[in-house]
């Protein structure tokens, strides 16, 4: 199952979630979206986190705030959440961008996946074909076997 839908672009420009995310608001939360961000997870084999660097976490934009950047696949669209939290008072604002560089890459990857299992649906079904033809002749010597064991039984009859 691809991690992305096919128009990723046209999906965030036309549902009413990500039109209403993509406008800085106060809180997500208002809106009932609520995301736990995670920078850099540690990978599927085991690597360590690496430590994002000033692009995604950036204490020193602006004193008393974070700013902060989180590319994400929400609901099969690539996204960048930006936004930034006061230190104190922990609230602050935030929108999703459309990220188009990295929703190209992932339309490359499931084009790539689509190809593969196209590849190999076309690969099993030759095979099959391959058997069927190869079991073909011995259906045929089969039924004359059974035929002839038909006239032998009734020549005895």
């Amino acid at each position: 199952m691809p991690r992305v839908v096919p128009d990723q672009r046209s999906k965030f420009e036309n549902e009413e979630f990500f039109r209403k995310l993509s406008r800085e608001c106060e809180a997500f939360v208002a809106t009932g979206t609520n995301l736990s961000l995670q920078f850099f997870p540690a990978n599927l084999h085991g690597d360590q986190r690496q430590v994002p660097t000033r692009e995604y976490v950036d204490f020193e934009r602006e004193t008393g705030k974070v700013h902060l950047k989180a590319p994400m696949i929400l609901n099969g669209v690539c996204v960048i959440w930006r936004g930034w939290i006061d230190l104190q008072r922990l609230d602050g604002m935030g929108f999703l961008e459309y990220d188009d560089e990295r929703a190209q890459h992932e339309d490359a990857l499931a084009q790539a996946a689509f190809e593969e299992a196209r590849r190999r649906t076309r690969d099993f079904e030759d095979r099959d074909r391959s058997h069927r033809e190869d079991l073909e002749p011995m259906e045929v010597i089969q039924h004359h076997l059974r035929t002839a064991k038909t006239r032998v039984s009734a020549a005895f009859w």
